[in-house]
């Protein structure tokens, strides 16, 4: 995820602390994976309540285990990760990068149980969370300082659903200043349009969080 930014202030990023990509230990890519899978089981399982307490109890003994070395952001590989779906971070869909550049970004993956609305239609909500992350990528892929989100905008086409190969990408229209005025479009294997993006970054003022 290299830049050649021609923005002079790219490297300032406002207030914002500027990470470094993270290349974590097997074992975390193993937990992730672990993890993902917990979550769809958590909102589809239905087990009698003497699982849900062995369940409950084995999470608190993880937590108790993972505890002692909670650290500060920046320094969990998580969300720094470019190499793992949803950057080894568990609040992003599991997708991949697949083109980062200039001209744009795209991705690749699919939602699963966990990312359900309903009668197997992926959560509404869930697309804004998409999008966000598409288009903060698109804003560094352009060579723009770190920018906040200021404006998002999804319009659903179809019902995107689970377990599906679909395809996300993003690119910047127009910038005026600090504003880069950024679209997407969420599709499925044939190409077909289930949603688009529209947003606004905002280039961070120096100090600004």
């Amino acid at each position: 995820m290299s830049v050649t930014p021609e923005d002079p202030d790219y490297y300032k990023h406002g207030g914002f602390p500027q990470y470094e990509a993270a290349d974590p230990p097997p074992g975390f890519v193993r937990f992730v994976s672990a993890m993902r899978r917990l979550q769809d089981l958590a909102v589809s399982a239905a087990p009698d309540d003497d699982v849900w307490r062995d369940a409950a109890g084995r999470v608190e003994d993880l937590v108790d285990l993972l505890d002692p070395f909670e650290a500060p952001e920046g320094v969990s590989p998580a969300g720094r990760t470019t190499a793992m779906p949803g950057f080894g971070s568990l609040l992003m869909p599991p997708w991949t990068l697949t083109e980062f550049g200039p001209d744009g970004v795209a991705m690749k993956g699919h939602f699963s149980r966990y990312h359900i609305g309903g009668n197997n239609a992926v959560h509404g909500g869930v697309l804004p969370l998409l999008f966000d992350q598409v288009f903060g990528l698109v804003t560094r892929a352009a060579g723009r300082p770190i920018s906040r989100t200021a404006f998002l905008h999804v319009d659903y086409r179809k019902v995107t659903p689970m377990y599906t190969p679909l395809a996300v990408n993003g690119r910047v229209d127009s910038t005026e200043g600090r504003k880069a005025f950024v679209s997407g479009e969420l599709t499925d294997g044939e190409g077909t349009v289930l949603a688009e993006g529209h947003g606004l970054m905002v280039r961070l003022l120096p100090g600004q969080p």
